[in-house]
């Protein structure tokens, strides 16, 4: 696929989720590869929870196509209450790392008081977990701002902005993952100085899986739907 026709794809799917012609136009060029074929709806029916990548580093360009989608998700009254903390710094990464890892264990000593031979044995297990998690190469952190002027609609607002986020990265070839719990927000908060103004909604890495997870079996649609009413 030459380069015109790669970008050419790239501003038509991303103008097709809602992006701007200038926020697409003004992007360098990219050395991650997109599937010639993917649609939006491709991207949202291939989307999957990745927690193995590959060092490959995510261009600037790439990276600003994301985040533009991020921003140009649906939020209330058009109030945008989001900050996307952008973490590429590896000491840092590796600093949420080692936090996630010593919480873990932390919080196994408290639940269970294991022997020192299962101490063990669990902390190479959740080493091992956790080196997988923070292999990605970058980190975005999903705010959203208790001073908006609507804040008690923003714990809908941040949800769509991080859903935009992952839609578009699967579409530029991406894998992320919608981090709560395995990152502790109190990691965030502590290793990215977040100031008490802002919530956390989730942490997700971006990058290139080492593979793509298989797809998990689904409900049938039929089941979802009620028509006209219960």
């Amino acid at each position: 696929m030459s380069e015109f026709k790669r970008r050419e794809f790239l501003k038509s799917s991303l103008l097709t989720a809602g992006l701007g012609a200038g926020a697409v136009l003004s992007c360098a060029p990219s050395k991650q590869e997109a599937e010639s074929d993917l649609t939006i709806m491709d991207a949202i029916m291939k989307r999957r929870s990745v927690r193995h990548f590959k060092p490959d580093p995510v261009p600037e360009a790439d990276l600003r196509m994301i985040l533009d989608a991020a921003r140009m998700a649906a939020t209330a009254g058009n109030q945008q209450p989001w900050k996307f903390i952008v973490t590429r710094d590896p000491a840092v990464i590796l600093k949420l790392k080692e936090a996630c890892i010593a919480a873990s264990i932390e919080s196994m000593k408290k639940r269970e008081n294991p022997s020192e031979e299962k101490l063990k044995e669990n902390t190479a297990k959740v080493t091992e977990y956790y080196d997988r998690c923070f292999s990605a190469p970058i980190f975005v952190t999903i705010l959203t701002d208790n001073k908006s002027r609507w804040p008690s609609y923003n714990h809908w607002d941040g949800p769509m902005a991080a859903g935009n986020l992952m839609i578009a990265a699967r579409a530029l070839g991406y894998g992320t993952v919608f981090y709560t719990d395995s990152v502790p927000d109190a990691v965030t908060k502590k290793v990215l100085n977040i100031p008490d103004q802002y919530e956390r909604v989730c942490i997700t890495p971006i990058g290139i899986p080492v593979e793509w997870p298989e797809t998990p079996e689904k409900k049938d649609l039929e089941s979802f739907i009620v028509k006209e009413s219960f």
